[in-house]
C-alpha cells in the first residue's frame, strides 16, 4: 500500500495503462490540489449546511440514474434544489475527468452514488458496523456488485482542516490470512443458483430477502466487511499507514481492496463508480480473482 501523489500540471494522461494497474494493486492516487473545478459559491453553500445528530443518514446521496437526492434533513426546498443541482454538477465532472485519467476504464463502469459528508468524523456515535473509524473494505448491503470493482473519487472542502484516514494491507495480502479458519470462503455460485431455484419453486421466497440475490462473491464481501470491523485483534494489530488530506485535496482508490478507515475530518464530497471486471488491467489483483483462486470455482 502506498500513496502516489500525482501533479496535476504534469500528468499524462496517456499514463492511464499505468494509473489502473496502480489503484488496481491498492495504491492510492493523491492530488494535492483537486482537478475538479468547484464553484467558490458551491463550496461557501456546502460549508453551510448541517445534518442532524440523529445517525438515520452518514451522508447526503445523489443517484445519477435517477437524477434524485436523498439523505437531505431539515432543509427547504431552494436548499435541497441547490445542494441537487451542486452534486449533480460534481458527479458529472469527476465522470468527465476520470474519462480521460482513466482510459481502459471508459464506457466501462457503471456510475454510482455521489455523496456529500458534512459531518464531523471524529467521535461519531453509530452502531459499529456503520462506524467509520474502523478498518473495513466497501461492500453494498443492497446494491451487490457481481464482481464489478468500487472506485471512490474524494474531495476534501473543509477550509483549513485535514480529512485523516488509515489504510492498511490490500485484500489479496490480509483475505488469505483469514479465509478459511476465520471466515467461510463462499460456495460456488451454480450451488447458490440451484439453492434459488428450489426456493422460487416454492413460491419466490428468494425475492423476499435481499441477501439471497447477492451473488457468492457479493455475500463473502459483506460478510468481510463486518468481519474486519467486528475484530478487535485485526483492528488493533494490522499494520496501519496514517494520511492527512488537506484542503482542496481530491484522492481515489479501490475500496473493496484497501481497508480504510475516517478517524477525522468534515465536509467532504465522493463519487463511486463500479469498474466491470473486465476493464482490469491487473485482474489478478481483484478481489474476485482472489477468491476465485482459493476456491477454484466460479462466484459471480
Amino acid at each position: 500500500m502506498s500513496l502516489v501523489t500525482i501533479d496535476q500540471s504534469g500528468f499524462d494522461a496517456a499514463q492511464g495503462r499505468e494509473w489502473c494497474v496502480q489503484l488496481e494493486k491498492g495504491d492510492i492516487l493523491y492530488f494535492p490540489r483537486t482537478p475538479i473545478e468547484l464553484d467558490p459559491e458551491d463550496i461557501s453553500f456546502l460549508l453551510g449546511q448541517r445534518q442532524t445528530g440523529s445517525g438515520l443518514h452518514k451522508n447526503i446521496a445523489y443517484k445519477p440514474a435517477a437524477d434524485k437526492l436523498s439523505g437531505v434533513e431539515a432543509a427547504g426546498d431552494g436548499a435541497s434544489q441547490r445542494l441537487h443541482s451542486i452534486l449533480r454538477r460534481y458527479s458529472q465532472a469527476v465522470e468527465q475527468f476520470l474519462g480521460g485519467f482513466l482510459l481502459p476504464y471508459r464506457a466501462q463502469w457503471h456510475l454510482d452514488y455521489a455523496s456529500f459528508r458534512p459531518q464531523e468524523e471524529q467521535g461519531r456515535d453509530l452502531p459499529l458496523r456503520r462506524r467509520n473509524d474502523l478498518l473495513h473494505t466497501d461492500a453494498f448491503p443492497t446494491r451487490p456488485t457481481r464482481g464489478a470493482r468500487i472506485l471512490r473519487f474524494f474531495n476534501n472542502l473543509h477550509p483549513s482542516r485535514t480529512r485523516d484516514w488509515v489504510v492498511s494491507d490490500p485484500f489479496p495480502t490480509i483475505a488469505p490470512r483469514y479465509t478459511p479458519s476465520q471466515i467461510p470462503l463462499p460456495k460456488p455460485a451454480g450451488l447458490l443458483h440451484a439453492a434459488l431455484g428450489r426456493l422460487a419453486r416454492a413460491g419466490g421466497a428468494g425475492k423476499a430477502i435481499p441477501s439471497l440475490q447477492r451473488s457468492p462473491y457479493d455475500d463473502f464481501m459483506m460478510r468481510f466487511h463486518n468481519f474486519l470491523k467486528e475484530n478487535a485483534s485485526f483492528q488493533a494489530e494490522c499494520p496501519r499507514l496514517r494520511i492527512e488530506f488537506p484542503p482542496g485535496s481530491s484522492w481515489m482508490v479501490f475500496t473493496d481492496t484497501v481497508p480504510h478507515a475516517v478517524l477525522a475530518g468534515q465536509y467532504a464530497l465522493e463519487q463511486t463508480f463500479l469498474v466491470d471486471s473486465k476493464a482490469m488491467v491487473a485482474p489478478e489483483f481483484s478481489p474476485l480473482a482472489v477468491l476465485e483462486s482459493l476456491t477454484h470455482s466460479s462466484l459471480v
